[in-house]
């Protein structure tokens, strides 16, 4: 029986749980999951957290943009993300490979079949692809999105069975609750018009997203009949126990 495809966004604050530092503890839970998981799903995961990475090692200076700071800061941090998860994921069996992409990719049709052939190919050979947007020549993700949009991209082209968003809330609140003790979670949206009504602009603390952009990538998965889960990733666990409902979390259909 074939596998079901998942890609995994997570987001910068899941993977720092919150903090100024790359959560080992977090990537095992993640790969603990996957692992748990393998016999009936396979995963594509697009990972941001290459600027939290590279800043727990360097602080840079320059007189230019903070865009190129950061995008410097991409560079240095990229690799140790990266050796932050082959070490986290290999301890547990698991083979990962680095996918640098760009949206410009997206935009041509040689380079659409070139990154579907490769990542295939990976997963045929039980290689996790983790991809991240290549900061040094693009800046997309580092001014907005926080790569919620690359992920949706992603999950289109690949035709992923579902896209879950880790974030750090427990999915989407009604608006009327969010300033409550208890916030209430949407568990269910068929309509994203009506939950624009629900959301406001605010932006991650450590990421660049926030819930429009999340709500903008379930907008380019649905368009392809995909559905999007929005999840608490700073909960352990948070994969196994959406897909038993365990937890309280946002599903767009």
């Amino acid at each position: 029986m074939a596998k079901k495809r998942i890609l995994l966004k997570i987001g910068t604050n899941t993977l720092t749980r919150e903090t100024n530092h790359i959560s080992r503890g977090k990537i095992e839970d993640i790969g603990m999951q996957i692992a748990g998981l393998n016999d009936e799903y396979e995963f594509i995961i697009v990972s941001s957290g290459a600027i939290a990475a590279a800043k727990q090692f360097v602080k840079l200076e320059s007189k230019g943009k903070e865009i190129v700071v950061k995008q410097a800061l991409a560079s240095i941090g990229q690799p140790h993300l990266m050796r932050i998860f082959h070490e986290n994921f290999s301890d547990l069996g698991l083979l990962t490979s680095q996918c640098l992409l760009s949206y410009s990719d997206f935009e041509k049709e040689q380079s659409k079949v070139n990154i579907v052939n490769t990542i295939n190919v990976l997963v045929e050979n039980n290689y996790i692809p983790i991809i991240n947007e290549n900061d040094t020549v693009a800046t997309d993700e580092i001014q907005f999105g926080d790569n919620d949009k690359l992920a949706a991209l992603a999950a289109v082209l690949l035709k992923v069975d579902v896209l879950i968003i880790a974030t750090n809330t427990n999915g989407i609140y009604t608006k009327s609750s969010i300033y409550d003790i208890k916030p209430e979670t949407i568990t269910l949206v068929e309509d994203l018009q009506s939950l624009q009504k629900e959301v406001g602009d605010n932006k991650s603390s450590h990421g660049t997203g926030g819930m429009q952009s999340k709500i903008e990538a379930a907008a380019i998965a649905k368009a392809a009949n995909i559905e999007t889960w929005i999840v608490n990733g700073l909960n352990d666990n948070f994969i196994m126990n959406a897909l038993e409902n365990k937890i309280p979390f946002t599903k767009i259909i």
